[in-house]
């Protein structure tokens, strides 16, 4: 049944950042595989907003033994979000990114990530970092990198990570998805952390583990340092995820790295400086950078202002320690949105769906 596909590529588009029309097709390809029509039927019936079983079926006037089953199905495939309380269980839809895509891993086939990959490249990935607040934003790898200036709350890794009740530690489901498709690269995959509600959710349809706050910043410590990874965190001042991401595999570096000027699109308020009269020219930095920031010019390296996103990754590609974080002047500090979902509501303003 196309229409009901199409029906469901229409509504996804209408959330968030988007689900773009492809003049191949392919994002309807890669609804089909992931969502029966009986799924996608009951997707589209549902909203943002969570509700418990009773109150949808009540609403949409079905059988309360005949929708719960099927829900339950759905928030196991990553499909649906999934909130379990002592006397209650609700159910809300999500996004294409951030959203079912971030937790499909066990449903994700070679196929699916080869159409994937296709949809990335023509539509998905030229679109989803494009708007006025990014859904995924580069934060500085450690609050020690700019010891210099004050830095916010919600930009100290540590202090995050501290502040949470709930941590879940996932597999990266970009770099599963690159490694399905040959594309990928060999980085460690156990690289992405739900916090809170998300957190009980993923851990509760089997995509993580809980860990504790030490064992997340030692994580992140060890990787930064061994692998070049960049921070993000979901939009908004309060974080629901917060990931380690290289260029090679990561949906949202790729999509940053294809807009003209990264650094305004990645809303960071850091710039890497270099000490051009102490380096050395050993070219260490290059391999480091995500964002091909880093520019040589006669044996010294030098920072493309226009690309680099803030994340510090290259202070520890230094021998020489010879590399920081600058912060931006007051007037071009980004104030994020309170939460991921005011972000996503501004989004969909910008895009003209609300």
């Amino acid at each position: 049944m196309e229409n009901i596909y199409k029906r469901l590529a229409n509504m996804l588009d209408h959330l968030a950042t988007g689900f773009p029309t492809s003049e191949s097709g392919i994002e309807l390809k890669i609804l089909k595989q992931m969502f029966s029509e009986d799924e996608a039927e009951l997707y589209l019936q549902l909203t943002p907003a969570l509700e418990k079983t009773e109150d949808v079926a009540q609403r949409i006037d079905r059988d309360t033994r005949e929708i719960v089953p099927l829900m339950e199905v759905m928030a196991r495939k990553g499909l649906l979000f999934r909130q379990k309380k002592a006397d209650s269980v609700r159910y809300c839809i999500m996004p294409f990114a951030i959203g079912f895509f971030d937790q499909f891993e066990h449903e994700l086939t070679q196929e699916i990530a080869v159409d994937l990959k296709e949809y990335v490249d023509s539509d998905l990935g030229p679109t989803i970092m494009a708007y006025s607040h990014p859904q995924m934003r580069t934060i500085p790898i450690d609050s020690e990198l700019v010891a210099e200036w004050p830095i916010m709350p919600y930009e100290d890794l540590k202090k995050v990570f501290d502040d949470q009740k709930k941590i879940a530690l996932l597999k990266c489901i970009c770099r599963t998805h690159g490694r399905l498709i040959e594309n990928g690269c060999e980085k460690p995959l156990e690289t992405c952390f739900h916090l809170g509600s998300q957190a009980d959710f993923s851990v509760g349809i089997g995509r993580g583990r809980y860990i504790d706050a030490e064992e997340a910043k030692a994580i992140v410590e060890r990787n930064i340092r061994e692998t070049g990874f960049v921070i993000q965190k979901t939009a908004g001042q309060k974080s629901q995820a917060i990931c380690m991401c290289c260029g090679d595999c990561c949906l949202y570096l790729q999509s940053l790295k294809m807009q003209e000027k990264p650094a305004e699109a990645a809303k960071s308020n850091y710039f890497a400086e270099i000490d051009a009269d102490h380096c050395t020219g050993c070219e260490d930095c290059l391999e480091r950078c995500q964002m091909d920031a880093i520019v040589m010019d006669e044996d010294i390296a030098g920072i493309d202002y226009d690309r680099c996103i803030g994340c510090g990754s290259c202070i520890y590609g230094c021998s020489n320690e010879n590399i920081r974080l600058v912060r931006k002047p007051e007037d071009q500090l980004y104030i994020p949105p309170k939460d991921i979902i005011e972000a996503f509501t501004d989004i969909a303003r910008e895009r003209g769906k609300i």
